[in-house]
């Protein structure tokens, strides 16, 4: 089947193009150029992914990306004409999968967009039991993680990053090679991105983010999942 991905951006002669190359490169693409037009889309018709600007001319994509993320967990790729980080923090720390800043190369915002989905339609792993953690599970078949039996939250980003962490409990791993399992080499990834996912993903899963037990920050090296977790406490 395929892949259904909606451009929600008000810069015509991009959409267009975008349009264009993506279509011709095997996926379906649409645009629209508001956002309320994006969303009303997103409420129609079933997406597979979002390429989001951030600015639109009747508000604001950091806006778009919260409201779509509190319904859906369809992946988003967000594209913004300032190379600031801050822009970029805020968007992943608002659940986008990914970003790009303008000017981009139209084939580097297709391998994204291409990778974004491998992520959201992994096929199950060979043993797909899922992990248990004391009171923390995790079902890499169903691609949901649960605390006390409750689903929490996660983009897809994230749930493969928390699941890279917890193959390899009670080793530490750099950023770096946390972007290589999670992202793939090809695709570079700023300095605070790993960061910021990891604190969303606190935020899911610890009873105290500010004072981890599962993902413990080693400083100078990386993160490590503690094999060990004392659960009894609250």
């Amino acid at each position: 089947m395929t892949d259904r991905v909606l451009v929600i951006d008000d810069d015509q002669a991009l959409a267009a193009m975008l349009i264009e190359y993506l279509n011709e490169r095997g996926l379906a693409a649409s645009t629209r150029a508001t956002a309320a037009e994006g969303l009303a889309a997103l409420e129609q018709h079933a997406y597979d992914a979002v390429i989001l600007d951030v600015m639109l001319p009747d508000g604001d994509g950091f806006e778009v990306c919260r409201r779509i993320r509190a319904r859906s967990a369809v992946p988003i790729l967000m594209l913004t004409a300032r190379g600031d980080e801050t822009d970029r923090i805020v968007g992943l720390e608002l659940g986008a999968d990914d970003y790009l800043p303008k000017p981009f190369n139209p084939r580097e915002l297709l391998a994204r967009v291409r990778a974004i989905l491998r992520r959201r339609g992994s096929s199950a792993p060979a043993n797909d039991a899922p992990l248990q953690f004391g009171r923390l599970e995790i079902d890499r078949y169903a691609r949901l993680v649960r605390l006390d039996g409750e689903e929490r939250a996660l983009t897809g980003y994230q749930f493969d990053l928390l699941c890279a962490l917890a193959l390899e409990a009670g080793r530490v791993l750099s950023r770096e090679r946390l972007m290589d399992r999670v992202k793939g080499a090809e695709l570079e990834a700023f300095d605070r991105s790993i960061d910021v996912h990891i604190s969303r993903i606190r935020a899911a899963i610890e009873d105290d983010p500010k004072h981890p037990r599962r993902i413990i920050t080693v400083r100078g090296a990386g993160y490590v999942f503690a094999k060990s977790q004392d659960e009894d406490r609250r």
